[in-house]
């Protein structure tokens, strides 16, 4: 019988800051929003906020717009 409690199993999901569609948090990319722009983590090991997208070109397309959007939020 498996433990209850265990989390061998997990698969953690995120969801896009683009289109809130939800994935496998390996299948986005993430992303960190600095002052001076946004940072493209592909080995996921920056120590900050990490955005998702999924990779599709519409999702990659709105994101300087959604980084103006954020920008204006955090001020």
């Amino acid at each position: 019988m498996p433990n209850r409690n265990s989390n061998a199993g997990h698969k953690a999901i995120r969801s896009c800051v683009i289109c809130r569609q939800k994935c496998l948090q390996t299948e986005l990319l993430s992303f960190i929003l600095l002052f001076s722009g946004i940072v493209y983590d592909p080995r996921r090991v920056l120590q900050a906020r990490k955005y998702y997208v999924c990779p599709r070109q519409a999702c990659l397309q709105q994101l300087p717009k959604w980084r103006k959007k954020r920008q204006r939020e955090r001020r």
